[in-house]
């Protein structure tokens, strides 16, 4: 049996986010799994009642150092947000042994960026985001596909229920709702974790202040603390 046996720098980096990005980047270059990006986001309503779920890891940018995600603003997920707007994020890719888990503050995405985003996705997806209202009950799965035929209507689209990923763009302008876009987490805190043999894994956490300003936040220094496993 071979034994995993990669480790943390034995002196830990001044700052995390480099080592995540090149983490990622052989994520991606891997395919070792679907989607190497994906990341379950955790957020709590103001009560503090937690939820989580999967979304996509669409850009780490350092610095200033956030990740960015695209979802439905009016969805569960989005009014927790609204009303705290706080959340922490785990990206594990158990084929390389790795994990990390990031806390932080969250913005929204500039709506041309939103846009841009937008327009870059398939027309199916874009379609059924226009048709779709996020973690709202609805009666059937026959009365969401008829939401989606109707809107494809709407937009003298064809139906995306009747065609595959690989169907030619219509070239119907599918242009983006108000009620979608993105959020950029903003990183306060990072855990970088590697799997050890006999469970004796390696771990360590990263922490930094954040100070809000116009558009964003500003970042202090970078604290690094090595953890038991």
């Amino acid at each position: 049996m071979t034994i995993h046996a990669e480790l943390l720098p034995t002196v830990l980096p001044e700052e995390p986010l480099t080592l995540f990005a090149a983490w990622l980047e052989a994520a991606m270059h891997s395919r070792a799994q679907p989607n190497p990006n994906a990341m379950v986001l955790a957020t709590a309503d103001a009560q503090g009642t937690p939820s989580a779920r999967v979304v996509l890891c669409k850009e780490l940018q350092f610095p200033p150092g956030y990740v960015t995600f695209y979802t439905h603003y009016d969805s569960r997920k989005g009014r927790e947000l609204a009303a705290n707007p706080r959340a922490a994020a785990v990206i594990h890719w158990d084929s390389l042994h790795r994990q990390v888990r990031l806390e932080g503050n969250i913005t929204r995405v500039a709506a041309d960026r939103s846009d841009a985003y937008f327009a870059s996705r398939s027309w199916q997806s874009r379609l059924s985001a226009l048709a779709s209202a996020q973690s709202e009950p609805i009666g059937s799965r026959a009365a969401m596909e008829n939401a989606v035929e109707a809107t494809a209507t709407r937009l003298a689209a064809p139906s995306p229920l009747r065609s595959d990923g690989a169907a030619p763009d219509p070239g119907v302008v599918i242009a983006r709702p108000a009620h979608w876009g993105g959020y950029h987490l903003w990183i306060s805190a990072v855990e970088l974790w590697v799997e050890g043999a006999g469970r004796l894994h390696d771990r360590a956490r990263w922490q930094r202040t954040l100070r809000a300003v116009p558009g964003g936040f500003d970042a202090g220094p970078w604290s690094a603390t090595r953890l038991q496993p």
